[in-house]
């Protein structure tokens, strides 16, 4: 994606939330961290109208995500529209090929949100959206400036599960902690990734998410 620079009108906000989130105790409760990030999760949902949200830790993490849920691995082709170069590469390293044949499907639409397009998301995701409503989404937050963060937003949860299993400590892998039972293991991936995304990030851009269009606060 494109690197940005936050202007000057949005530093009160970035400043807002950020003291806002450290002072939560989200750092130090591993209750409170599960929490944000479940509720990030929810956020993204009620934006994008999708059933099922998985985080990563990167937006390479939720494009890996999506073509892995989707069965686009090594030897596979797909198609993106206005392939970056990092998109274009990190492809080439997976082993997928990029098509432009339009007969081809394509792979996830992305959106990058920014405190341009923040207070105006849902138009921007349905503008995205209306001609694939079951494609994968990917969202990335990264340009908001409180870390690397991105979303992958299905309906299918066939999708969503292979997403997670390709977390290390993703949903599934706390779950088997938990329970000491194996969850899910028809999905398990070769190898899994350290995509987990901090719940300190995830808190900043939940917040973020939910005070949208609001003015300067005290």
């Amino acid at each position: 994606m494109t690197d940005s620079v936050i202007s000057k009108q949005n530093y009160f906000s970035l400043s807002f939330v950020l003291s806002r989130v450290l002072n939560s105790g989200v750092i130090m409760s591993i209750e409170k961290n599960e929490n944000e990030l479940k509720g990030l999760e929810k956020s993204i949902g009620k934006i994008t109208k999708d059933k099922h949200v998985a985080l990563f830790n990167s937006y390479t993490g939720a494009v890996h995500g999506a073509l892995w849920g989707q069965n686009i691995v090594h030897g596979s082709s797909t198609r993106l529209e206005e392939a970056s170069d990092q998109e274009r590469k990190f492809l080439n390293w997976l082993g997928v090929n990029l098509s432009s044949d339009p007969d081809v499907e394509q792979g996830f639409t992305a959106i990058s949100v920014n405190w341009e397009n923040l207070n105006d998301l849902e138009a921007v995701v349905l503008s995205k959206t209306t001609a694939t409503q079951d494609q994968a989404l990917v969202l990335d937050f990264t340009d908001l400036g409180f870390g690397p963060c991105a979303a992958l937003a299905v309906n299918d949860v066939s999708v969503w599960k292979k997403a997670e299993r390709l977390k290390i400590f993703g949903a599934f892998d706390l779950k088997t902690m938990w329970t000491q039972e194996e969850s899910d293991s028809e999905i398990e991936p070769a190898i899994q990734f350290n995509y987990r995304l901090s719940p300190l990030v995830g808190a900043c851009v939940k917040l973020t998410l939910l005070r949208r269009n609001r003015g300067n606060e005290d």
